[in-house]
C-alpha cells in the first residue's frame, strides 16, 4: 500500500500551498514535466513577466506561450469612440494573416474609413427553476414578473458597474428558464453576472412562497458557444462595421470590380445559408483570435464573438457598401488578461486600456473585422488566395 502511495504521490504535479507563483516552484513544475516527458522547456521558461503577478490568470504555472505578433495598419476608422488611424497588433502564427488584414485597411482608408457603431450591450447568465408541472412553473415565471425590482436590487449588491436590465423567461415542460440581462461597463462581466445572478436566485429561493429550486446556469446563457438567441437579442456588443467601397480604388488595389464582388457575394451567401454558418462572411474568427490573444482578452469567447452578418448594396454609381455586424462580441479593457505586460502594451497600442475604453475598443475590433472580410473576398475573386499562401503562408525549417 505504502508503494502505490508513493507511486501515485510522484506523479501529482508539484505545488507549494503557500506561495504557489515562485520562480523556484515554476522551475520545479518544468523539472517535473522533463522528467516524465524528456521534453526540455527551453523556450518556455524565458519570459519577462513577474510570476507573482499570475494569481487569478493561470494555476501551475511553467512558463509562456510565444506567439508572434504582426503590425497591421494604419486603419482609419470613424466611429463614435475609435476615431483616427490605428495600427493593429495581431498574434498569429498564420502566414499571409497580417499582410492579407493590412491590405484590406489600406482599401478602408483610401476609401474613406470604416464606420463603426456600438449598438448595444449585454451579458447574460441565465439559471433555471425547477416545478413539479408547467403550472406551477407559469405561476413562478408572473412572480418574477412582479418583483423584479426586488431582484435587481439584490442582484446589484454583488457589483458596481452591473446593471440588471431585464430577465427573459421560457418555459420547458415543468421548468422555467430565466435569462439576465445586464450591462457590465468595461468588463466582459461573465463572472460579474454569474455572482450576481447567483444572489439574485438566492434571494428569490429566501423570499418565494414555499421556496424554490434552481440551477445556476440552464445553459441558455450559451457561455462560450455559438447560439442564435445571442445573435438575436446581443450577447457582449452588437458592433456594426460599415464602408463604401469605391470602384476605382477596389480595381487599383485588389484588381477585382465591385459589381463581380457584389455578385460573388451573393453566391457565398447562399453557401453560407446552405452550411447554416454563424456568419455569411468569409473569416471573422481569424482577426478576432488574432486580436484576443495579443490585447489579452478570454479566447474562447471567439466562439461566440466570431458570429456576423454581412450586408452588402451595389450603389447607382458602381461602388460598394459592405457592412458586418458583429452580434456577440465580447472584449473587455480591464480585468482578466488585459493587465498583464504584453496584453497591456498591445491595449496601450490601440488606446483602449483601462476604463471607458471597451467601446472604443470593440470598434477597432469590428473595423479590423471588414478590413480582413473585404481583404480575403477580393482575393478569392483574383485568384491571390492561393498564391498568397504559398508565398507568405509556407512555414520554413
Amino acid at each position: 500500500m505504502s508503494a502505490q502511495v508513493s507511486s501515485e504521490s510522484s506523479l501529482k504535479i508539484p505545488r507549494d500551498k503557500d506561495d504557489d507563483y515562485r520562480e523556484s516552484v515554476a522551475d520545479a513544475r518544468r523539472r517535473f514535466v522533463t522528467e516524465r516527458t524528456g521534453a526540455e522547456l527551453d523556450h518556455v521558461a524565458k519570459y519577462s513577466i513577474d510570476p507573482s503577478i499570475l494569481p487569478g490568470n493561470v494555476e501551475n504555472f511553467i512558463g509562456v506561450a510565444q506567439v508572434p505578433i504582426g503590425l497591421a495598419g494604419p486603419l482609419l476608422i470613424v466611429g463614435e469612440h475609435a476615431r483616427g488611424r490605428f495600427y493593429i497588433p495581431l498574434a498569429t502564427t498564420e502566414g499571409t494573416l497580417v499582410a492579407s488584414y493590412s491590405r484590406g485597411m489600406r482599401l478602408l482608408s483610401e476609401c474613406g474609413g470604416v464606420k463603426t457603431t456600438v449598438v448595444e450591450q449585454y451579458m447574460q447568465r441565465s439559471p433555471v427553476f425547477i416545478w413539479d408541472d408547467a403550472l406551477k412553473a407559469r405561476d413562478f415565471g408572473h412572480w418574477i414578473d412582479e418583483h423584479f425590482t426586488e431582484i435587481k436590487a439584490a442582484a446589484e449588491t454583488t457589483t458596481r458597474s452591473g446593471k440588471l436590465i431585464n430577465i427573459y423567461q421560457y418555459s420547458v415542460g415543468p421548468l422555467r428558464h430565466l435569462r439576465f440581462n445586464y450591462t457590465t461597463g468595461d468588463a466582459a462581466g461573465q463572472n460579474m453576472t454569474g455572482k450576481a445572478t447567483f444572489a439574485a436566485c438566492e434571494w428569490i429561493k429566501k423570499n418565494y412562497p414555499g421556496g424554490a429550486r434552481y440551477i445556476l446556469s440552464g445553459n441558455m446563457d450559451t457561455d462560450k458557444k455559438h447560439s442564435r438567441i445571442n445573435m438575436l437579442v446581443t450577447r457582449g456588443k452588437r458592433v456594426v462595421a460599415e464602408a463604401t467601397i469605391r470602384k476605382d480604388v477596389l480595381k487599383d488595389l485588389m484588381r477585382v470590380d465591385t459589381r463581380d464582388l457584389f455578385y460573388s457575394r451573393q453566391i457565398s451567401q447562399a453557401g453560407a445559408f446552405l452550411a447554416g454558418s454563424a456568419n455569411n462572411g468569409a473569416h471573422a474568427a481569424n482577426g478576432l483570435t488574432a486580436m484576443f490573444i495579443a490585447t489579452g482578452q478570454d479566447v474562447a469567447n471567439v466562439s461566440e464573438s466570431h458570429a456576423g452578418v454581412v450586408y452588402n448594396q451595389l450603389l447607382d454609381n458602381g461602388d460598394l457598401y459592405w457592412s458586418i455586424t458583429l452580434t456577440s462580441l465580447i472584449v473587455a479593457t480591464y480585468g482578466g488578461g488585459t493587465g498583464l505586460p504584453t496584453q497591456r502594451e498591445c491595449l496601450e497600442m490601440l488606446g483602449c486600456y483601462g476604463n471607458g475604453k471597451s467601446n472604443k475598443f470593440a470598434e477597432i475590433c469590428a473595423g479590423v473585422v471588414l478590413a480582413g472580410e473585404t481583404s480575403l473576398s477580393s482575393a478569392i475573386l483574383a485568384g491571390d488566395w492561393v498564391s498568397s499562401h504559398d508565398e507568405l503562408g509556407r512555414n520554413r525549417p
